[in-house]
């Protein structure tokens, strides 16, 4: 019985993912779910307290998700580079197979209440912190261009967004293969030993 709530409340989670994709958080109705799992709205609320809590279950799982990866990456034995190259590839797994939690993790985390918001925003600025922190040690041993560190980070972030946009299941490039070109393309510019000249 509770596997079979459980595999409900899942349903209901991604079904409000994919309506706050379409239309946004704030324009998405309890209605618009109901609808979209085929219950009447007062059986809604039978498995979920209000679309918030939707909100912070994709928001914190999927923080959650990011930090433990990265606890991974920062206990292994790669160089800067190799982690580096490690979370760019996370963040293109996660963006391919979880597109529409993402899209709310990125753009619809301001619409969460206090104190969930502060939680929120403090898990992600360690996740940004300790990212960083591996950049500052490639930067420090010479392997990366003495780059502004925070320059560095938020590039690498920027750059890989449109993955959330572009990406749908049946492209012809490969998950492999994008993972492989885009890694490549962000740390050629990181890589100290590789220079270009503007004419």
């Amino acid at each position: 019985m509770a596997s079979k709530k459980n595999n409900r409340k899942q349903h209901i989670l991604e079904a409000a993912a994919q309506l706050f994709r379409e239309k946004g958080y704030s324009a998405t109705s309890m209605r618009d779910l109901a609808k979209a799992v085929d219950l009447k709205a007062s059986s809604l609320y039978n498995h979920i307290s209000g679309k918030e809590e939707i909100l912070r279950d994709i928001c914190f799982n999927n923080a959650k998700r990011f930090l433990e990866a990265l606890r991974q990456v920062e206990s292994g034995t790669s160089n800067p580079a190799g982690k580096v190259r490690a979370l760019i590839r996370l963040h293109i797994q996660v963006a391919t197979e979880d597109i529409t939690s993402i899209m709310a993790l990125n753009d619809e985390w301001r619409h969460l209440s206090e104190p969930h918001l502060s939680e929120f925003i403090a898990m992600r600025k360690e996740y940004e912190l300790r990212f960083k922190a591996i950049i500052e040690q490639g930067i420090r041993e010479g392997s990366f261009k003495a780059y502004d560190a925070n320059i560095a980070l938020y590039t690498i972030f920027s750059a890989m967004r449109w993955i959330y946009d572009w990406y749908r299941p049946g492209r012809s490039i490969s998950i492999e293969q994008l993972e492989e070109e885009v890694a490549g393309l962000l740390l050629t510019g990181l890589n100290n030993n590789y220079s270009f000249e503007i004419s």
